[in-house]
C-alpha cells in the first residue's frame, strides 16, 4: 500500500500543532543574527530577529542543507512512506528549493519537488491540502498536482512598516527609502510568479491596513464567486494588535470564511522588519 509523505519548509509558517495533526515534516530555514545561527522553528527566533533589526544588529538568511532535508526523507520512509512530496518556498526568493532536490538524489524512495513560487500560508495551505489528499488516497503525482494548484490559486499581500529593511536587504534603494520614511508611504507588496513585486504605495500604516482588507476582500469575493470554498490567514511580525484587528474585521465580514491569525518567523521577518503585516487568500482549488 502507498504511503505519501507530506514535507515543506519552515518558511509555510503553519500555525503550532497543524504540522503534527496533519502529518507534515517541517526542514527549518536558518536566520543568522550576529553571526549565531538560528533554525526559523526554534520558538524565540521571530523576537530576536526584531529586536535584532531595531539595534542594527547584522541579519541574514541561510537556506537548510542537503542534509537537513535528507533527515526528513530518511525519517518518512522510517515511517513507512513509499513516496514523498516536497514543497518549498519560491526558488526566486531562495535556494532552498535546490537542497530539496539535491537530498532527493539520495533518498531510497521516489521524491517529488515543488517550487510552490510563493511563501507564507500560500504555501502553508498548499501543504495541508496536499497532506489532506494523500490521507485520502491519493498517488504522489495527484498530491503533487494538488499543492501545485493551491499554491498558484493563492493571492498574498502586505505591508511593512517601514522602507529601511528592505533597503538594508538591497531590495529599494536608500534615496526611495529616505524618501518614504519622510513621507510616510507604506508599500503594499505582493508575491507574483514566485517574486516580491510593488503593488501600491499608501500613506500611513492604517490606510495601508485598509488597503489590505480591501485587498483580501476583492481575492475573497473572487473565489466565492466561483463556487470555491476559501482559507484565510492573517500574518505578522511583531504587531499582533494590528494583525488581530485585521482579522477581527475580516471575520465579520466574511462569517463563512475561516481566519485564521499566526505570525511570521526570522526568515521573512529578516527583510520585512517589524510591524510586517500580510494576509493570504487561498481558495481551495
Amino acid at each position: 500500500m502507498n504511503h505519501i509523505a507530506v514535507i515543506t519548509d519552515s518558511t509555510s509558517y503553519l500555525p503550532r500543532g497543524w504540522a503534527t495533526r496533519d502529518g507534515i515534516g517541517v526542514v527549518p530555514v536558518q536566520v543568522i543574527v550576529a553571526g549565531r545561527a538560528f533554525d526559523e522553528t526554534d520558538g524565540d527566533q521571530a523576537q530576536k530577529v526584531a529586536d535584532a533589526l531595531k539595534d542594527w544588529q547584522p541579519v541574514t538568511t541561510s537556506r537548510p542543507t542537503p542534509a537537513r532535508f535528507l533527515e526528513s526523507y530518511v525519517e518518512a520512509v522510517a515511517n513507512g512512506a513509499t513516496h514523498i512530496v516536497v514543497a518549498t518556498l519560491s526558488r526566486d526568493l531562495s535556494s532552498t528549493y535546490e537542497s530539496a532536490l539535491l537530498a532527493a538524489q539520495e533518498c531510497s524512495v521516489p521524491v517529488t519537488v515543488i517550487d510552490s513560487r510563493t511563501i507564507g500560508m500560500a504555501l502553508g495551505f498548499a501543504a495541508i491540502a496536499g497532506a489532506q489528499a494523500a490521507k485520502a488516497g491519493a498517488s504522489g503525482p495527484e498530491v503533487a498536482a494538488v499543492i501545485t494548484r493551491r499554491s498558484a490559486a493563492a493571492s498574498t499581500f502586505f505591508m511593512v512598516d517601514t522602507l529601511e529593511y528592505l533597503r538594508r536587504g538591497g531590495r529599494i534603494g536608500a534615496a526611495r527609502a529616505v524618501m518614504g520614511q519622510a513621507l510616510q508611504v507604506k508599500p503594499i507588496l505582493t508575491v507574483t510568479d514566485g517574486s516580491v513585486v510593488a503593488l501600491e504605495q499608501v500613506r500611513t500604516a492604517s490606510k495601508a491596513v485598509a488597503r489590505l482588507e480591501e485587498l483580501a476582500a476583492a481575492a475573497i469575493e473572487a473565489a466565492v464567486a466561483c463556487e470555491a470554498d476559501v482559507d484565510v490567514a492573517v500574518q505578522h511580525l511583531v504587531a499582533e494588535e494590528r494583525a488581530g484587528a485585521l482579522a477581527t474585521r475580516l471575520r465579520v465580514r466574511y462569517p463563512r470564511v475561516s481566519v485564521d491569525e499566526c505570525p511570521v518567523g526570522g526568515v521573512v521577518g529578516a527583510h520585512a522588519g517589524p510591524g510586517l503585516v500580510c494576509v493570504v487568500v487561498s481558495p481551495r482549488a
